[in-house]
């Protein structure tokens, strides 16, 4: 482990661990996943399951935080047994493990709208599996931040103690006590609101990660005032395939086109353009018209596609005229990118941590002082919409 993260999970050993259920019919993915597991401070694993059936039968009794979900299991596969695992335990965090096929993103999205937490690609090989970091690493990063913040609510203690740190108060600010900001008397949040950009913008530019494809299917139908008018490009941390399929929900969703672009594609109004998975969207001017630019670059903030690139390319497009979502997300992922879009003259707003899966992304953002509002899920597309309509309040 390395000194950095001992250090911020140095409180965590002497507080109670996140309690995880394994559920996966190979003895080998059962195995590995608990020995990564329990080689963390901060977690234990009170059990493991072959079926779905048999994780149904112990959940009441092993009284898990998390569980990690396989999809094929004999007897009761993970969609099935997943209602009822929440049905004992309404609170339970649950991760699907899903193979990058479509059939497993179809199933992994009807989960979410079942009530599982996230998902987890994992390699379709016990090889691919036993020689992957990313499988392993984005698994741990997973149940700690989300099963961390549901042990702590359910124990009575802060709501997320791993926000990104606090930025000092920038000079260029909002004093009005809306969009975010604490009623009098109560405790006012740690960060500070900027005034928006007085000009309407001329696109929509949105990034998430954990969590978002809940965010993003609540926010998407009430969205159609604004992708009448202008395009609205969207960077979601996810796999290839996953995206084709989530383009697909987002176009149902809004009840308008929503797609993986194509390189050098024109962007007009009335289309969502979402990043396709393990490939950076970007967009520049081509014979004066803005167009979609894709590639194949490294991963930036260890994303692939990162919402940084797109924020920041979006500067040399629209020159000002944006604005910017942060929804759910862990990591800092769109902070730069914000910073810039502040600094062109565009507008940043941020999902609050109340409504977020995790409030690593919208945080990092509302800290460093770079938003002009910080709302509930369900508040953001009326403020999208006045803004697009010219209004700043």
């Amino acid at each position: 482990m390395s000194a950095a993260l001992a250090a911020t999970l140095g409180g965590a050993a002497t507080q109670d661990p996140i309690r995880v259920m394994v559920v996966d019919d190979s003895v080998v993915v059962r195995g590995l996943v608990t020995r990564w597991l329990q080689e963390q401070p901060d977690m234990q694993v009170v059990a493991s399951a072959r079926t779905g059936r048999e994780a149904v039968d112990k959940v009441e009794r092993v009284d898990p935080d998390v569980v990690i979900l396989d999809i094929e299991m004999p007897e009761l596969d993970g969609l099935s047994a997943l209602p009822l695992l929440l049905e004992k335990k309404r609170d339970l965090v649950v991760i699907m493990a899903s193979a990058l096929t479509r059939r497993h993103a179809e199933v992994s999205f009807k989960a979410l709208s079942l009530g599982a937490a996230d998902y987890i690609p994992k390699p379709e090989s016990n090889h691919g599996i036993t020689t992957s970091p990313a499988f392993r690493n984005g698994l741990i990063e997973k149940v700690r931040y989300i099963g961390g913040r549901r042990a702590e609510r359910i124990r009575g203690k802060a709501a997320s103690p791993r926000r990104a740190p606090l930025a000092p108060p920038i000079s260029v600010l909002d004093p009005r006590k809306d969009q975010g900001e604490a009623p009098a008397g109560a405790v006012r949040p740690g960060f500070a609101l900027r005034t928006g950009a007085t000009k309407a913008p001329k696109v929509l530019l949105i990034g998430a990660s954990t969590g978002g494809p809940q965010a993003l299917g609540q926010l998407a139908p009430h969205l159609g005032p604004v992708a009448e008018r202008v395009p609205i490009l969207i960077v979601q941390h996810m796999p290839a395939t996953f995206t084709t399929i989530f383009a697909e929900h987002l176009s149902r969703a809004s009840g308008h086109p929503a797609r993986e672009p194509d390189d050098g594609e024109p962007i007009v109004a009335g289309t969502i353009y979402l990043a396709p998975g393990g490939r950076h969207m970007q967009v520049a001017r081509h014979n004066g018209l803005p167009v979609i630019r894709l590639d194949d670059g490294p991963a930036v903030n260890f994303c692939k596609p990162a919402v940084d690139l797109l924020f920041a390319s979006a500067c040399q497009v629209w020159d000002g005229a944006m604005l910017a979502v942060i929804l759910t997300g862990m990591g800092h992922d769109g902070t730069e990118g914000a910073r810039a879009i502040v600094a062109a003259g565009g507008t940043v707003i941020a999902q609050d941590e109340a409504t977020s899966v995790v409030w690593g992304m919208p945080g990092s953002a509302a800290n460093a002082g770079l938003c002009a509002a910080v709302l509930p899920l369900d508040q953001i597309a009326s403020k999208v919409i006045c803004r697009f309509s010219g209004e700043v309040a």
